[in-house]
């Protein structure tokens, strides 16, 4: 029948189409079976790339001043919670700064805690007018601190050429700034070695 043959020469022009690589006596033989598989290769996707999050850069920090205290809020008794919360911080960390306890391993966690909050008075410094300076830590930067003083007053002392000491239970400390020029957060996870003599 005529329809028979226009089926067989769409076949054969279908199986040409989709198998170019195939010769007419392969593609004639595969017409003989009853059942006809034809491959089907689909299109890879392409991967789409996450695109990472971007944070502020340090120009736009500073064009935000985020990290400025609005000076209304530059007040000692604000910050004395702050302070409470160190020190119980301090000694879960210290596991309760008990007298027998060992005064170097107590320096060495206090080297890598966070100071935020702890009460530091300046000690020893090549500038005269930063000697006697008490105030909490409000901020730490990789070279200064930023103290709140009782007297309501945000001083900015640079950690070089400075010696800090803070009191907690009886334990005195002392920070020798030069060696301390890190961030909070590098800090943590840097070994500090013993060293004979320090000077400012």
């Amino acid at each position: 029948p005529q329809d028979s043959e226009k089926s067989k020469t769409f076949v054969h022009a279908f199986l040409k189409r989709s198998m170019p690589k195939m010769k007419d006596e392969d593609i004639q033989e595969m017409l003989t079976r009853k059942a006809v598989v034809l491959e089907h290769y689909p299109k890879k996707k392409a991967k789409q790339k996450r695109k990472k999050t971007k944070g502020f850069t340090a120009k736009q920090r500073r064009e935000l001043r985020l990290f400025e205290i609005e000076p209304e809020q530059q007040r000692y008794a604000i910050f004395l919670p702050l302070h409470e919360l160190w020190k119980q911080y301090i000694r879960d960390l210290c596991h309760g700064l008990k007298p027998d306890a060992q005064p170097h391993m107590i320096q060495s966690k206090l080297l890598k805690a966070d100071l935020h909050g702890a009460i530091v008075t300046v000690t020893k410094s090549k500038c005269p007018s930063y000697v006697g300076i008490t105030g909490i830590v409000l901020q730490e930067f990789k070279h200064v601190f930023k103290i709140i003083t009782k007297e309501d007053k945000l001083k900015v002392v640079p950690k070089l050429n400075n010696v800090f000491s803070l009191e907690l239970d009886g334990f005195i400390s002392y920070i020798y700034g030069s060696k301390f020029l890190l961030r909070a957060s590098e800090r943590s996870a840097k070994k500090f070695k013993l060293k004979g003599t320090i000077d400012l």
